[in-house]
């Protein structure tokens, strides 16, 4: 176990030193925050929507932007692709450490650096903007805690997707087309692209029925006290079985993998 401590620490490390890129990441997260406020506050002006009111949609918008490099789900490794296309995944079946933990913690810890260097200017600068298009403070503490909660729980379950399609990269010695496939319907059931509580019908159906909206959609209306704590209760059971179900099934493929993986030209 201090193995995989000291990893993820050294993984975390490395991620905080790509301070250029975290620059332009936050200009073009402002940008978007500020359209998408700027659009949702014009539809508003023109339409009566119930589902959920201007500045729980904000807050939606701006936890959104602040975190999206720790719940996005197409945020990969593509160095762990590559491992598995030119056979360097040799050397680490060689060492001493479960692999798919390993993976995982790189996964995790990538997300968090990420995070860190981004999540803070655009919280505050959101927070200071004038009414409708600022950023709320959360509903109560009871929803604050939750939405920490649901962030660090959403973390888990879009890694274990993660692991699920590089597992899979094992028999197609390519991910590119199973995940633009998984990533954009993934993109579209956890309200990425649009807030849930603003779809209908059969979307809105789906997305309930898949583990995808647990990834932002939940946190997010906690906060604002879209979601009632009580609710919440019921929905954080129900990602804690997602949660298990995909790691489940994320072990089991890369097993499989495993057991008929063959490396040539060694």
């Amino acid at each position: 176990m201090r193995g995989y401590i000291s990893y993820f620490k050294a993984e975390l490390k490395a991620g905080l030193q790509y301070k250029t890129a975290a620059i332009s990441g936050l200009t073009t997260q402002f940008f978007w925050g500020i359209i998408f406020a700027l659009v949702y506050t014009s539809f508003y002006r023109h339409t009566s929507i119930k589902d959920i009111n201007l500045s729980q949609l904000m807050d939606y918008v701006w936890l959104n932007q602040a975190f999206l490099t720790l719940i996005y789900i197409g945020i990969n490794d593509e160095s762990i692709i590559g491992s598995i296309k030119d056979g360097t995944v040799a050397y680490e079946l060689l060492r001493p450490y479960d692999l798919y933990t390993w993976w995982y913690i790189k996964l995790v810890a990538k997300r968090y650096a990420l995070v860190m260097l981004r999540c803070m200017p655009i919280l505050v600068f959101a927070y200071l903007l004038p009414e409708p298009y600022n950023l709320s403070l959360p509903f109560n503490v009871i929803s604050f805690l939750m939405f920490l909660l649901t962030m660090f729980l959403g973390t888990i379950l879009v890694t274990s997707i993660n692991m699920i399609v590089n597992s899979l990269a094992f028999f197609t010695n390519e991910n590119r087309g199973i995940s633009s496939i998984i990533y954009t319907i993934a993109d579209l059931l956890e309200g990425s692209q649009i807030p849930l509580p603003l779809l209908s019908g059969i979307v809105l159906i789906i997305a309930f029925f898949t583990p995808f909206r647990f990834i932002e959609d939940l946190p997010f209306r906690l906060y604002s006290g879209h979601i009632d704590y009580m609710t919440g209760f019921n929905e954080i059971g129900l990602e804690l079985i997602w949660i298990i179900v995909l790691l489940i099934i994320g072990r089991l493929i890369l097993k499989k993998a495993l057991s008929k993986v063959s490396i040539q030209g060694g």
